[in-house]
C-alpha cells in the first residue's frame, strides 16, 4: 500500500471576507507543485459562504463538479435552465461537458453556508452538460457507508462521468470497517469531516486526508465518534 497523507493545517487557503476557503489541491492563488491532483481528483475545497454571498456566473467544462453540503444551504441557478436550494444532507453534481454557466449564492442572508467543492476529471470529454441533485438520509449513514455518487445508475445514488465511487460514514467510537476497492486499479481519498480516525497505522483529525493506492484492503476504525467522506477513483491517465 502507497499512503500520502494532507494534514487540515497543511492545505492552502484564502480569505476573501465573504468566503473562506481551504484548497487540499493547487487551486487559484495557490500552487503547490506537489498538490495537483490526486488520480482523477483535481480539486477538493472546504469552503465557507457568508449570508448572502456567493460565487457570480462562471463557465466550466469537461469537468465533474460535485458540492457537499455540509451546513446551510446553496442557491443553484445555470444556463441548462435548472433553478434549485441545496440543503444540508444533499449532494449535487454537474457534468460541464462542453460547457456550461452557472452560479451558487449562500440561499440565507444571513446565516453562513458550509459545503465542500470537488472536482473530477471526467471519464469522456465533450459530453452534453447534466445537472442532478439528491437528498441523503444521514440515518443511512450510521455505521455503514451510504454511497453518495457512482458511475452505475442501478446504484441508487447521483450518476457521474468517471469510473469513480463517493461514499459517506458517521462511525460510533470504536466501530471498524475494512474498505476495498470497488476496481481493482482505483485508489481512495478518504476524508475526515468530524471526529477521528485510524487507517493502516495514521491517525487522522477532523479535516485530515489520506490518498492510498496499489492495495487490496483498508482497514478504517473510528478512535472517536467520526464523520468522513471515501472516493474511490482512477489513478492514472490523468495529467496536470
Amino acid at each position: 500500500m502507497q499512503k500520502i497523507i494532507h494534514r487540515a493545517d497543511s492545505r492552502g487557503s484564502a480569505d476573501h471576507g465573504w468566503l473562506k476557503s481551504h484548497h487540499t489541491f493547487s487551486f487559484a492563488q495557490y500552487y503547490n507543485e506537489d498538490r495537483i491532483h490526486f488520480g482523477a481528483l483535481r480539486v477538493f475545497n472546504d469552503d465557507i459562504v457568508a449570508g448572502g454571498m456567493g460565487f457570480g456566473a462562471h463557465p466550466h467544462d469537461n469537468m465533474e463538479i460535485i458540492s457537499v453540503v455540509l451546513k446551510g444551504a446553496l442557491e443553484h441557478k445555470d444556463n441548462l435552465g435548472t433553478h434549485g436550494i441545496i440543503n444540508a444532507n444533499d449532494v449535487q453534481i454537474m457534468s460541464a461537458g462542453t460547457g456550461v454557466v452557472h452560479s451558487e449564492f449562500n440561499a440565507s442572508k444571513t446565516e453562513a453556508a458550509e459545503f465542500l467543492q470537488i472536482w473530477l476529471f471526467p471519464r469522456e470529454r465533450n459530453l452534453p452538460p447534466r445537472y442532478d441533485q439528491k437528498t441523503f438520509d444521514p440515518v443511512l449513514q450510521h455505521n455503514q457507508l451510504q454511497t453518495l455518487i457512482s458511475p452505475n445508475e442501478s446504484d441508487g445514488a447521483l450518476t457521474i462521468n468517471q469510473d469513480a465511487w463517493f461514499s459517506i460514514g458517521n462511525f460510533d467510537a470504536g466501530k471498524e470497517l475494512v474498505y476495498t476497492p470497488r476496481v481493482a486499479y482505483n485508489g481512495a481519498y478518504i476524508f475526515v469531516l468530524e471526529g477521528s480516525i485510524e487507517i493502516e497505522g495514521e491517525t487522522l483529525q477532523r479535516r485530515d486526508a489520506i490518498g492510498i493506492s496499489s492495495y487490496s484492503a483498508a482497514s478504517i476504525k473510528a478512535t472517536e465518534a467520526a464523520k468522513f467522506l471515501i472516493i474511490d477513483i482512477p489513478l492514472t491517465q490523468f495529467t496536470h
